[in-house]
């Protein structure tokens, strides 16, 4: 039997969504283990001067607990 937590994180890139993605899996990944999935709960955009100055997501990883 294994156990699953949630953990929710928030990423932001200059370059896309899918950066931002990415950035935030890859930073986890170096403190939690056993990821094994990823929902994109939310994206925005900051606007600076009329244009898209970065790329925010809110993401829920999906990791399982160690045996103990």
């Amino acid at each position: 039997m294994s156990v699953a937590r949630i953990t929710e994180i928030s990423s932001t890139s200059n370059e896309s969504f899918e950066d931002a993605i990415k950035q935030g899996v890859a930073r986890a990944s170096e403190t939690v283990h056993g990821i094994r999935s990823a929902w994109v709960k939310e994206q925005e955009v900051q606007i600076e001067n009329g244009e898209i100055s970065a790329y925010k997501v809110i993401v829920k990883i999906t990791f399982v607990l160690d045996e103990s």
